[in-house]
């Protein structure tokens, strides 16, 4: 009578444990050795039946009429001895220490000599690492050792934030094969595709000598069919690439006459052949496949699905608002964010908040700081990002181009001073500066940007009196201008953008269309979008959620007192 399946998994593995532990027993007391690895000088006694259990390459070697497969000692060569040293005890006990530093070269050696097991491990590991410094490397590594499963998790990872990561360098590095693999993808996270063009045109001003060759197979992975004939004509024909190479105009031409409703005579794409003389497919019989030109390829990203939401942010999490469907839904919950925080929303529609006290221990000089945080809607949590360098509250956040600025505010220190001063984030090199100061010292104001200026409205100054004061910050020019004053001087209130047509008594960017974005002032209540693929469940109404910006200064005192006996305790 056949064992119950539990009882025989059990004795499996019992029987395994024993063989595994008794081939490790006769390796460390030298029993049967008869292969010797020598690497740099280093020697390594095993036993081949092992080997060859475990990697079909020495499988292979011991097998064949090699040399190697009679000599008792066989030299290895581009491999590390310490890396082949843990691969050993990995074979003999399953046990192997993967980190950050040396997953690349196991990942590596464990593909040379056909350990699947290894390999497998290795692929688990770098998926749970993906991030935004490091998803590229992993794609190109993937594609290297031509592991299907970590490259396409990796093209994933950074498709989803093709934004973010087209403007790390490392991307202009990619070669044509492997932006093709990026840009062709469906999942590609762009509600525009004027926007994957103006990436690969970036990539090829990178090395306009030997790129400019690989645009036409490029061009049949752009969706041009999706961009408007105006666009077409007046930036993509007229781009310095573009113009004077014939091929790329021809293609073009052939895009205006799809959208003018003239397609071309469709290929047909043939099915291998039997013995019989039909056309099989995957085993089946099946007739030829018509297929359009790659350029002529309309199918929608997946970020062309997204919807506008408005974003309200509390201490405790965050929710989305649908206007259209006139649903609330959560979006995040987490107690990263402090409760007294500002919130900004970008062109790029990536959402971010500032605030709250964060303590560095490690930063003597100046351990206090302020947290700054950004919001990933794929995973639904935030992500930390470098801690603004100057502890304050009350200020405004704006951004330019790819600066945030954080304006003005009061210091969170002993006699809570006004600030004129201005921080600034660049995003592309994940760093916090300083930049041009404000003629004055404000606090409680608001700030809205638009056009790639940042315009500073009202608030306090440092004698406690509401200001009228609209100022303007052009980053290009480095310098502030005052424009003509508020009829009424005023502080700790919203403002937004009015476009022709539209307009919102609530401080939030309008819908999608509108010519100009604008920008979120009031802390917790923002505008952005979140994908199909978030987590949507029913909640309450959260309209409160953003009246608790401006508690801070109530209990400072009585905060000051916790932090100083906290940091004692600590």
């Amino acid at each position: 009578m056949a064992l119950p399946v539990q009882q025989a998994e059990e004795l499996r593995l019992y029987q395994q444990t024993l063989l595994q532990d008794g081939l490790k027993d006769m390796l460390d007391h030298n029993k049967f050795i008869d292969c010797v690895l020598r690497i740099q000088g280093k020697e390594f006694p095993c036993h081949r039946l092992v080997l060859a259990a475990c990697s079909p390459y020495f499988r292979a070697m011991f097998l064949s009429d090699l040399e190697e497969s009679k000599k008792k000692e066989i030299d290895l060569e581009d491999v590390d001895p310490d890396v082949m040293g843990k691969i050993l005890h990995y074979i003999y006990t399953s046990e192997i220490e993967i980190t950050e530093k040396n997953v690349q070269d196991i990942f590596s050696v464990a593909n040379m000599f056909q350990i699947p097991s290894i390999f497998t491990v290795c692929v688990s590991f770098l998926q749970k690492k993906l991030c935004l410094s490091n998803c590229l490397a992993i794609f190109r590594l993937g594609l290297m050792l031509d592991c299907p499963r970590l490259a396409v998790s990796a093209r994933d990872f950074l498709c989803d934030r093709f934004n973010l990561i087209t403007r790390d360098e490392e991307f202009s590095q990619l070669s044509p094969d492997e932006l093709i693999a990026v840009i062709s993808s469906d999942s590609l996270n762009v509600e525009k595709e004027e926007d994957v063009f103006q990436v690969v045109m970036k990539w090829a001003a990178k090395d306009k000598e030997n790129r400019v060759k690989a645009l036409p197979v490029i061009f049949e992975s752009i969706r041009f069919r999706l961009i408007s004939e105006d666009y077409i004509k007046n930036k993509v024909e007229k781009h310095e690439l573009v113009k004077s190479n014939s091929e790329l105009l021809k293609k073009l031409q052939m895009v205006k006459d799809a959208q003018g409703g003239k397609l071309p005579v469709v290929k047909k794409k043939e099915a291998q052949q039997s013995k019989d003389g039909e056309k099989v497919v995957n085993g089946d019989v099946e007739e030829d496949e018509e297929v359009l030109p790659g350029i002529l390829n309309d199918t929608l990203r997946f970020g062309m699905f997204l919807k506008d939401l408005i974003f309200m942010i509390s201490d405790t999490g965050a929710v989305a608002y649908d206007p259209n469907a006139n649903e609330c839904f959560f979006a995040s919950l987490s107690a990263q964010i402090p409760k007294n925080h500002v919130s900004l929303v970008t062109k790029e529609n990536q959402i971010f908040v500032a605030g709250g006290l964060y303590y560095n221990e490690d930063n003597k000089e100046e351990p206090l700081s302020s947290y700054f945080l950004q919001f990933d809607h794929l995973d639904s949590d935030w992500l930390g990002m470098p801690p603004v360098p100057s502890a304050r509250c009350l200020f405004g956040l704006g951004d330019s181009e790819n600066s945030i600025y954080l304006i003005g505010g009061k210091e969170l220190k002993e006699g809570e001073q006004t600030l004129d001063s201005v921080l600034c984030y660049d995003r592309p090199s994940f760093k916090w500066g300083e930049s041009d100061p404000l003629p004055y010292q404000v606090y409680g104001h608001s700030v809205v940007s638009h056009d790639n200026l940042v315009y500073v409205i009202g608030g306090k100054g440092s004698d406690k009196k509401c200001l009228n004061r609209l100022c303007v910050y052009n980053p290009k020019k480095f310098e502030w201008k005052d424009l003509a004053p508020m009829k009424t001087a005023r502080s700790l209130f919203g403002a937004t953008i009015f476009t022709t047509g539209k307009s919102s008594s609530l401080p939030v960017s309008p819908t999608r269309g509108s010519p100009i974005p604008s920008r979120p002032t009031i802390s917790g209540l923002t505008s952005g979008q979140i994908s199909r693929s978030s987590p949507r469940s029913a909640v309450p109404s959260a309209s409160s959620a953003w009246m608790e910006r401006y508690s801070l200064s109530e209990d400072l005192p009585q905060w000051r007192t916790r932090l100083k006996n906290w940091c004692r305790q600590n």
